[in-house]
């Protein structure tokens, strides 16, 4: 959806839902709760802005767990893509999947299947859910098309000015903490003053038998057990995933964008819907009339996410996509990731039953970070890899963990956190504030209700406006709740829908 001038317009439809819902990890009726609206259309920066503070899409519906309230708090949890480095566990099912390319066969290791799950859950599902999602807005289309754009009033611009101060205000801490930490870096990496420490110009003293030990190696390179361990020790999951060669079996996996007008994706749909089929119905148990191609359609097709390319953005542009693996010229996963403009987010994956002895969960989560990195070459923020929520309260739920360095989102500032500082605060208490600082608190949070942008009667207005042309029941608690849920920036940029 456009704007008048020109800019693309998210529009979105708020519910509120403190009603609670059956939920998809402990199994209790009634006890999952979230707030969630649907997205008619939703700029990839502004779905940026929302799972960073706690939001994350299934289809066009988006939801946030009420995270104090909610039986098995959801923490949105990131990746740093760059500064990832494969376990044991996970080289070991890069190994089997290479082996098999290129032999055609299998090795079955004693701990197989328990390198880590799929990213994604039963939980997850579109079944298991844990919201209650509808299955469309009853909005016409037309009401969604933008006549007008008004500004805000000028009564309001003293207000606006204040506003700016604050935020200005608000950067340029955030820019002295990071040249802060800069400095902090280079001094530590700074000379020592003459006469004091060691003379870094020159190199370390090394014993005799070193120096023996290296010029024997150096005459036998091929028994240097040294250069075997470390380049074993430093081998990527890029290295990993390059295609053999003389291989048994081709594997190849395309990037397709979610849309029907893409040929690609548009030739291979009846396939992929019939593998997504196949994988409910075997792996979540699914009925089949709940795994329809309608069913996946509204899943894992209907994005709200808007195409967009930027000059210094990846060269696939930002979006919705489904990332198809071909074997041999058949599908047999697909992974459908968004790509943001600061991350990769997996939202789901689905595969053919019949090659789960490849741990596809766990290689195709290994890809899209290699893929995540491969992005980054090209649009430097892009660095990270969301890998949706991670639930301490159910276990079978906590292997996201052991993809690091891992950063928890604090549902209170809504500032990241090392994992590994979160874990021992969430034995204690499955519902936590992560950040330690007690007047840390949200740097977005709604401040200026007028400010809050809606449509109504096809114009885009501030919400300061709405008030006086709407003549209905007063709505000002439902969009103070909405605004302070999304913030500021996004409650500002964003078109509430009010009838």
């Amino acid at each position: 959806m456009a704007s008048a001038g020109g800019g693309a317009l998210s529009i979105l439809e708020y519910f509120g839902g403190e009603d609670g819902n059956r939920c998809g990890y402990c199994k209790s009726e009634a006890s999952s709760m979230s707030h969630g609206m649907w997205a008619h259309t939703l700029t990839v920066q502004d779905y940026q802005d929302l799972i960073d503070r706690g939001w994350r899409r299934s289809g066009k519906y988006v939801y946030k767990p009420l995270m104090n309230q909610t039986c098995c708090p959801q923490y949105t949890i990131r990746l740093s893509a760059s500064n990832f480095q494969p376990t044991k566990s996970h080289k070991k099912v890069l190994k089997k999947v290479l082996k098999y390319l290129h032999d055609g066969e299998v090795s079955h290791s004693k701990d197989e299947g328990t390198s880590g799950e799929p990213m994604d859950s039963q939980a997850e599902s579109p079944v298991s859910c844990n919201v209650s999602i509808p299955d469309k807005s009853e909005i016409p289309e037309e009401e969604l098309k933008p006549l007008n754009i008004e500004q805000e009033e000028t009564v309001e611009d003293g207000e606006s000015d204040k506003q700016e101060a604050t935020r200005a205000s608000s950067l340029c801490d955030r820019q002295e903490h990071c040249i802060q930490n800069t400095e902090v870096e280079t001094h530590s990496h700074s000379n020592p003053k003459p006469g004091q420490g060691v003379d870094v110009t020159k190199p370390p003293c090394r014993k005799a038998k070193d120096i023996r030990k290296e010029r024997r190696m150096q005459k036998h390179p091929s028994t240097n057990p040294a250069c075997k361990a470390k380049g074993k020790c430093s081998k990527s999951v890029e290295e990993f995933i390059s295609p053999p060669e003389n291989a048994a079996h081709h594997l190849e996996v395309k990037l397709v964008p979610v849309s029907m007008e893409d040929p690609e994706f548009v030739s291979s749909f009846d396939r992929s819907a019939a593998l997504y089929a196949k994988y409910q119905i075997a792996i979540h148990k699914d009925l089949p009339y709940k795994c329809s191609p309608a069913e996946f359609t509204r899943f894992l097709c209907d994005s709200p996410l808007e195409l967009e390319t930027r000059p210094d953005g990846p060269a696939c542009g930002y979006g919705s996509f489904h990332q198809q693996y071909w074997l041999d010229g058949k599908i047999i996963a697909v992974g459908v990731i968004d790509i943001l403009p600061y991350c990769v987010s997996s939202v789901y994956l689905y595969y053919d039953p019949d090659y789960a002895f490849l741990s596809p969960g766990v290689y195709s989560a290994l890809r899209e970070i290699a893929f995540t990195r491969e992005l980054q070459k090209r649009a430097a923020d892009l660095r990270y890899y969301y890998m949706g929520f991670y639930i301490y309260s159910c276990p079978k739920m906590r292997y996201k963990g052991q993809y690091k360095p891992s950063d928890l989102l604090c549902p209170e500032t809504y500032l990241w956190t090392p994992i590994e500082e979160c874990l021992p605060l969430l034995e204690r208490s499955k519902y936590t504030r992560f950040n330690s600082n007690p007047k840390e608190g949200d740097k977005d949070m709604l401040t200026e209700l007028g400010r809050v942008r809606v449509l109504y009667k096809r114009t885009a207005m501030p919400f300061s406006r709405y008030k006086k042309r709407h003549k209905g029941p007063n709505d000002e608690a439902a969009v103070r709740q909405y605004a302070g849920l999304v913030g500021q920036t996004c409650a500002e940029r964003m078109l509430l829908y009010r009838s």
